[in-house]
């Protein structure tokens, strides 16, 4: 199939690119960009007035299949994901069965052929059933294509077992995904120690049960080599130490989500949201702002949305027994554009940068670039595009969102994976 785009915005760091220009796309490849392109017969949209970009990836998702289906399903949840402009996702392995071999890996990706919207990169489990004893299968769900590992919803305990995950890391060149949560200091933590917990009456959950993991997994970096993504990190003190371990050339890198920027334990009022019931926990407004300048300077290398569905009676309980996350892939592209390039903090470059170069880099996928050749997964957004989020807009059969309420700018119009369109005029194409 032949499409043509016209007149947008064309925006990719990676190649220099920053103008008005036509994109033409056979068979699933980009064949020219360029001005006044044309083509004999296909599909040509004019996007005068839009934003064109390499498409978009969330390497943290949780899609809850196999196990969990009535949270949400992977039809549901890349559905989601071409609403919110990914043209990718890494979904997380603990699903029931957690995905710690091979066949869990062929299952989602055979699930995904069939009734995906977008692509899907599957990450195994650092340790079988996520017990963090016995080491998984990595060598067989890298033969049958895992992308990385990691024992998300948990930190691997034992300094000595993950020492052997990231061994089998390094030889396998596949990056460990650490959850970083000491669970012994951490305990029954409900939200972040200090002035919430104690405002509200809450068990604390404390930065350095955070911190001390990031500490020790930089540690086995050094020692083994192994690339190491810290994810959906939340202080500024855990930033820090990613600092450090970049400027000493260790292969370090992390994540951070919209909710840890833009969202404190502030937001936590009297009416005890358990949609605002994270992990890790919403931090202080000194954390927020310091991990905005992360991503500013670039030492936060990807946006994230650590999307979490969870069945309506999750949350619909008492805080203290409500499940921890909140859903996200929906609003993370506006939540970006609203409170960080709209008001000047940071470019579209930028975006671009954390939301599509170094998440496709961190996982060792294709890179996606907008020049002849590259594959055509591409991102279309109306920059001036004004809207509400509200609970019965979203794609997810999950409603979990702390951003209910808020009025954004800028939205994904339209998402092509292999040059065919997911998302068109902000509908799902079925």
């Amino acid at each position: 199939m032949a499409l043509l785009l016209k007149n947008a915005r064309v925006i990719d760091p990676q190649v220099g690119l920053d103008e008005t220009a036509d994109i033409l796309v056979r068979d699933g490849k980009i064949v020219e960009v360029g001005q006044s392109l044309t083509m004999e017969k296909g599909v040509e949209r004019d996007l005068s007035g839009k934003i064109v970009v390499p498409g978009l990836v969330d390497m943290h998702v949780h899609l809850r299949e196999p196990g969990f289906e009535q949270k949400e399903d992977i039809a549901s949840g890349t559905r989601a994901a071409a609403h919110g402009g990914f043209t990718a996702v890494c979904c997380m392995p603990n699903t029931k069965p957690i995905i710690d071999n091979a066949l869990g890996v062929e299952y989602v990706k055979s699930r995904a052929a069939a009734v995906g919207k977008c692509r899907v990169h599957v990450s195994g489990a650092c340790s079988q059933g996520l017990k963090g004893e016995t080491l998984s299968e990595m060598g067989d769900m890298v033969a049958h294509g895992a992308v990385a590992f990691t024992d998300d919803g948990r930190g691997v305990q034992d300094a000595g077992m993950m020492r052997r995950v990231m061994d089998y890391g390094a030889m396998f060149d596949k990056v460990i995904m650490s959850h970083c949560q000491d669970e012994g200091l951490v305990g029954d933590g409900q939200v972040n120690e200090g002035v919430a917990s104690t405002r509200l009456g809450m068990l604390g959950w404390p930065a350095e049960g955070e911190e001390l993991q990031i500490a020790r997994d930089i540690a086995l970096c050094r020692l083994t080599g192994c690339p190491l993504h810290i994810q959906h990190i939340s202080t500024a003190r855990g930033l820090d130490l990613v600092r450090a371990a970049k400027a000493e050339g260790l292969p370090v890198t992390c994540e951070v989500t919209p909710h840890h920027l833009f969202l404190t334990e502030d937001a936590i009022g009297d009416d005890y949201n358990t949609f605002l019931k994270v992990n890790p926990p919403l931090r202080t407004a000194e954390d927020a702002a310091a991990l905005i300048e992360g991503v500013k300077d670039g030492s936060i290398d990807a946006i994230v949305t650590d999307h979490a569905p969870h069945a309506a009676w999750e949350k619909d309980c008492e805080f203290e027994i409500a499940m921890f996350g909140m859903t996200g892939l929906e609003t993370s592209l506006s939540l970006m554009i609203t409170n960080l390039v709209a008001t000047g903090a940071m470019d579209y470059a930028k975006l671009v940068e954390v939301m599509a170069v170094n998440p496709r880099a961190i996982l060792r996928v294709e890179p996606v670039k907008i020049e002849a050749g590259s594959t055509a997964d591409l991102t279309v957004i109306d920059p001036e595009a004004a809207w509400t989020v509200e609970a019965d807009g979203f794609v997810s059969k999950a409603k979990n969102s702390g951003f209910i309420g808020a009025e954004l700018k800028g939205r994904a119009t339209d998402v092509y994976v292999g040059g065919y369109a997911t998302l068109e005029d902000g509908a799902i194409v079925e």
